[in-house]
C-alpha cells in the first residue's frame, strides 16, 4: 500500500469516528463505514474535535463575565447538541433496562424502547448534575479548556474497551453495525487518549487514568451480568460514566 493510501485511510477513520459520535454534517460514502470497527482508534481524537468548540465557548463566556455555573451549563448544552444527546440517551436507556427488567430479554426490550422511565430520568438528573457541578468547580478555579478536552478524549476511549472485551448482546443496533474492533485499534485508542490527556492537562493524571479504568470495568461487569454483553446504549452509558469520573477526579487537583 502506498504512503498516500495509508494517509487517506487515517483521515477517513477520523471522519467516520466523528460521523458516529457526533451530529457533524459529514457526507461519507457507504464504503467509508466498512472501516467503522477499525476507526475506534480515532475516537479520542474525535472527542477533542467535538469538545474544542464547546471549550472555546466556555472560555468566551467566562471572559464576558458570566458566572462559572452559567458557563458550565452552556458547555453541557453545547456538548449535548453536538452529539445529539446520544451518550445521554444511552445512559438513560441503560439505567431503565438494566434495573427495570427481571431477565436479559426483558432488559434488552426495555433498552430498545424509546420511552424513558424513572431510572432513566434519575440517571440523567444525577449525570448532568454531577457534570455541571464538576465543571462549575473547575471553571471557578480557572481550569476551563483543559478539563473539557481531556475528559472528551479519555471518555471516548472507554467504550472501545467494552467493544473489544464484551460480546454484542443483540444482533441489531449501532454496536452490531460497527462491529468488533481489533485489540491493536483499541490499544491505539487508549494510548492516544492518555497522550491527549497529558498534553491538554500538562501533567500525568494517574488518578484519572486509574479511576476511569475502574469505572469502565464496573460498567462492563454490570453489562455482562445483566445482559451478557454490550449494546450501543451500554457504550453510551460507559462514556458518560467515564466523563463524570474524569471531571470529578480533576476537581480534586484544583
Amino acid at each position: 500500500m502506498r504512503e498516500s493510501d495509508i494517509r487517506w485511510l487515517q483521515t477517513r477513520d477520523l471522519a467516520v469516528a466523528l460521523s458516529l459520535l457526533s451530529r457533524w454534517p459529514l457526507r461519507l460514502s457507504e464504503a467509508a463505514y466498512d472501516r467503522s470497527a477499525q476507526a475506534v482508534w480515532a475516537y479520542p481524537l474525535a472527542g477533542v474535535f467535538i469538545a474544542l468548540p464547546v471549550a472555546i465557548l466556555a472560555q468566551l463566556c467566562l471572559g464576558l463575565g458570566l458566572s462559572s455555573g452559567i458557563a458550565a451549563l452552556l458547555a453541557l448544552a453545547g456538548l449535548t447538541v453536538t452529539t445529539g444527546a446520544m451518550h445521554e440517551d444511552g445512559l438513560a436507556d441503560s439505567a431503565d433496562g438494566l434495573w427495570g427488567g427481571h431477565d436479559t430479554a426483558r432488559r434488552l426490550e426495555i433498552m430498545k424502547d424509546s420511552r424513558i422511565g424513572a431510572y432513566g430520568v434519575l440517571a440523567l438528573i444525577f449525570g448532568l448534575g454531577l457534570r455541571w457541578m464538576a465543571l462549575s468547580s473547575l471553571f471557578e478555579s480557572g481550569a476551563v479548556m483543559a478539563p473539557i478536552l481531556a475528559a472528551a478524549a479519555v471518555s471516548r476511549a472507554a467504550p472501545t474497551v467494552l467493544m473489544l472485551g464484551l460480546p454484542q448482546a443483540r444482533k441489531t443496533g449501532l454496536s452490531q453495525s460497527v462491529g468488533t474492533p481489533q485489540a491493536g485499534h483499541v490499544g491505539l485508542a487508549v494510548t492516544l487518549a492518555v497522550l491527549l490527556a497529558i498534553i491538554t492537562l500538562q501533567s500525568i493524571p494517574i488518578v484519572v487514568f486509574i479511576a476511569t479504568a475502574l469505572a469502565t470495568a464496573a460498567c462492563g461487569g454490570v453489562a455482562k451480568y445483566k445482559i451478557k454483553g454490550q449494546t450501543g446504549d451500554i457504550l453510551g452509558a460507559t462514556q458518560q460514566v467515564a466523563e463524570i469520573t474524569i471531571l470529578i477526579c480533576l476537581t480534586l487537583s484544583v
